[in-house]
């Protein structure tokens, strides 16, 4: 049974009945203590009540001098690995997940960590680039075949999915296919089923989706960008896709950049404002998509198309195209600069 860690938020001034009520209903042997801006203030357990009420507390009591104050919390771009040790280390059974801001996006418990579901949807990995920006890296071996942390990046992918639950895994090769398709080979060695997409010529981050098998399942499929470390939560991710109904689902990334020079606000010749070096924001895409089977099959075999033109054209006849917002760790090593980042950043969130 799947509960909603939603249902187990509180704020300080919940009284301990009201909080018994609530860590019974949400069954999740913990309450979430929130301020008015969702910031998480504490935790408090059935266990942190009855020691309450032994040292004679009444049942009115605000859980604000009951709950513990300073829990140990995690960020959204920690690792799955990084959460399970903390959980073993400390002997928790729930780990709150943080924002940048402190507030509260999720509650991790060691029981769905470990729970290893079990996921038909195909994944498809484009793996086909030259890494032109990463030469001379690239110039005898693809971009997906460098190593960070010791691996190739491709593995680590493939890896980050099969601990998710996946197994059913296609990848689309070009530049030194051989290198790529000797080194993974059917994925045996993963314990997952790998099939390989050739591009005789280059055909755009879509158009390689036109060279799958028509048999495949009728299930929403993952592509991804072969160059990206992310700590994505796919299962996540695909239940997104399947409440929001679209053909699409785009992942997105915010991106903040500085103006380096006041920026002037006019009406006709008139300046009614100077802002000097804003910020402005935006959001990117992050190079992961899921995609319904149907759509997916409308592209022809040998057709070039990359994907934000493919995705505008659903948009444009109006179709839904969703976007999921990744806060979790990403990096597209596409320069030399991300691939030195990448190796420094490794170990802490791999």
């Amino acid at each position: 049974m799947k509960h909603n860690w939603r249902n187990a938020l509180i704020n300080p001034e919940t009284s301990l009945q009201e909080a018994i009520h609530v860590i019974d209903k949400a069954a999740l042997q913990i309450a979430l203590v929130i301020d008015d801006l969702g910031k998480l203030a504490g935790v408090v357990t059935d266990g942190d009540i009855r020691r309450a009420l032994i040292r004679g507390l009444p049942l009115d009591h605000a859980v604000a001098e009951v709950m513990n104050a300073h829990p140990k919390v995690v960020s959204v771009n920690d690792s799955k690995t990084k959460m399970c040790a903390i959980m073993e280390a400390h002997t928790l059974i729930h780990l709150p997940v943080l924002d940048a801001d402190g507030k509260v996006v999720r509650l991790e418990t060691l029981q769905g960590l470990y729970k290893q579901p079990h996921f038909q949807n195909p994944v498809f990995l484009m793996a086909g680039g030259f890494g032109t920006r990463l030469r001379p890296l690239t110039d005898t071996c693809p971009k997906p075949l460098l190593e960070i942390g010791g691996k190739p990046i491709l593995e680590t992918i493939i890896e980050n999915f099969v601990s998710s639950g996946f197994r059913n895994f296609y990848i689309a090769v070009h530049y030194l296919a051989d290198q790529i398709k000797d080194y993974f080979g059917d994925g045996q060695r993963w314990g997952v089923q790998i099939n390989y997409v050739e591009e005789r010529e280059p055909l755009g981050t879509a158009g390689a989706l036109g060279l799958l098998p028509s048999d495949l399942p009728d299930f929403p499929m993952i592509v991804m960008n072969g160059d990206i470390l992310t700590q994505i939560d796919f299962p996540r991710l695909l239940d997104y896709h399947n409440e929001r109904q679209g053909v699409a689902t785009l992942c997105v990334r915010q991106y903040e950049y500085q103006i380096p020079y006041g920026v002037v606000s006019i009406d006709a010749q008139r300046i009614t404002g100077i802002v000097e070096k804003p910020i402005q924001s935006c959001f990117s895409n992050a190079g992961v998509y899921v995609l319904n089977q149907a759509l997916v099959k409308t592209i022809a075999k040998q057709q070039q198309i990359d994907m934000p033109l493919f995705l505008n054209q659903q948009i444009e006849a109006g179709e839904l195209v969703s976007m999921f917002p990744v806060h979790e760790y990403w990096l597209d090593i596409g320069r030399e600069a991300d691939f030195l980042r990448a190796q420094g950043e490794f170990s802490k969130y791999f």
